[in-house]
C-alpha cells in the first residue's frame, strides 16, 4: 500500500500543494508529476498518483491554480485555465516551481523524474518538456496540443514525449496535430503519437459522458494508453 500526504510549496507570493503518493520500500525512487485537467486537481488525479505509487514511483499530483482554487462547472473551469494560457510566463513559473518541489522531495531520485497530464494538464506536461526542464519523459493523455509561443530552451530539450490522442477529439482537430508535429520537428524532439480511431476527448475519465461536448470515456483506450505509459516509463525512468 502507498502512503499519501499534502506537500506545500510556493511560487512567488502564491501558495500551492502537491498530493504525494509514495511507494513502499527504502531508498530513492523515480518520480512522476501529474498535471491536472482544467477543473484543478481532484480525485481523478489523486487516484492516478496512488496508482503510480503502486508501480514504484513517487507520484505527485501538482496544483497549478493555487490552494483551494478549483472549478465547479464548465464556465469556471474555462476561466481558470484561460487565465494561465493567456499568461504563459506565469504558467511556466508555476510548472517550474512544482517540478522543483517534487524533485527535492525526500525519497526522490532527482535525476529520474517524469510527468504526465490530462487535457489542460497534457498541454502542461508538454510545456514542461518544451521549457527544457530536466525530465526523462512526459506522457500527454488527450492533451490540448496548442503550441502557443515558440520556445527555445537554452539548455535544450531533454524529455522524450509520448502523446496519447483520441483521433476524433473535437478539441484537437487534425490541423493542430500538423502544427504540433511541425513544432516537434523544429525543436528536434524525440516523440511519438498514439492515436485511437473513434475516440474523443477525456477518454481516460469514467466520469466523462458528455457526447455533445466531445468528452466520452473509452475503456479500451484508457487501458491501452496506461499500458503504453508504463512501458515508456520502464524505458526512460
Amino acid at each position: 500500500m502507498s502512503t499519501t500526504e499534502l506537500i506545500p510549496y510556493r511560487e512567488g507570493d502564491d501558495a500551492f500543494d502537491a498530493f504525494v503518493a509514495r511507494p513502499q520500500g527504502q531508498g530513492d525512487h523515480p518520480a512522476v508529476l501529474i498535471c491536472h485537467a482544467w477543473g484543478g486537481r481532484g480525485a481523478f488525479e489523486e487516484g492516478r498518483a496512488e496508482a503510480l505509487a503502486e508501480l514504484g514511483y513517487v507520484a505527485a499530483a501538482i496544483d497549478i491554480y493555487g490552494v483551494g482554487k478549483r472549478g465547479t462547472d464548465k464556465a469556471s473551469n474555462q476561466a481558470l485555465m484561460m487565465g494561465l494560457i493567456q499568461n504563459p510566463a506565469l504558467l511556466r513559473r508555476r510548472l517550474a516551481a512544482a517540478f522543483q518541489a517534487v524533485r527535492l522531495l525526500d525519497g526522490v531520485d532527482p535525476e529520474r523524474v517524469g510527468a504526465i497530464g490530462y487535457c489542460f494538464g497534457g498541454l502542461c506536461s508538454i510545456l514542461c518538456a518544451r521549457m527544457g526542464l530536466p525530465l526523462r519523459g512526459i506522457v500527454s493523455f488527450h492533451g490540448l496540443l496548442d503550441i502557443g509561443e515558440p520556445l527555445d530552451p537554452p539548455t535544450g530539450l531533454k524529455a522524450q514525449l509520448m502523446i496519447q490522442h483520441g483521433l476524433d477529439d473535437p478539441m484537437v482537430p487534425p490541423e493542430k496535430i500538423g502544427l504540433f508535429a511541425a513544432e516537434m520537428k523544429r525543436i528536434g524532439a524525440d516523440w511519438r503519437l498514439h492515436a485511437y480511431p473513434g475516440v474523443v476527448h477525456a477518454f481516460t475519465n469514467p466520469a466523462a459522458q458528455d457526447p455533445d461536448f466531445g468528452t466520452v470515456y473509452d475503456a479500451d483506450a484508457e487501458r491501452r494508453s496506461w499500458a503504453d505509459m508504463q512501458a515508456f516509463f520502464d524505458e526512460v525512468l
